[in-house]
């Protein structure tokens, strides 16, 4: 987004509503790699499952409610985006867990 200081503000209000919807319509468009997001998620789940299994429910508890406002920030924020539907939780998923990519 450029700035012209002797534009006018209807034109660069207008300017850069063309510009947010081109780049909302690109990124609709471009396919996710929810690959990391998915072993993300199940590194997750196996540590939920072991501290489930070793009665540790304090800290069950507090990994799992992270991971949900984490999820739910994430969501938050792609409809605040413009996404909806499928789109926005796949952002949000690959968001919250894409982190694993690294493995």
């Amino acid at each position: 987004m450029n700035f012209d200081e002797n534009e006018p503000q209807s034109v660069r209000e207008e300017r850069f509503a063309t510009e947010r919807a081109g780049r909302r319509a690109a990124r609709k468009a471009a396919s996710l790699d929810l690959r990391g997001a998915h072993i993300g998620a199940a590194i997750v789940a196996i540590a939920l499952i072991l501290l489930s299994w070793y009665g540790n429910l304090v800290a069950l508890s507090i990994v799992s409610g992270v991971f949900l406002l984490w999820f739910a920030a994430a969501l938050a924020w792609a409809y605040v985006d413009g996404d909806h539907g499928q789109h926005a939780l796949q952002r949000a998923y690959k968001v919250a867990f894409g982190w694993g990519d690294g493995f």
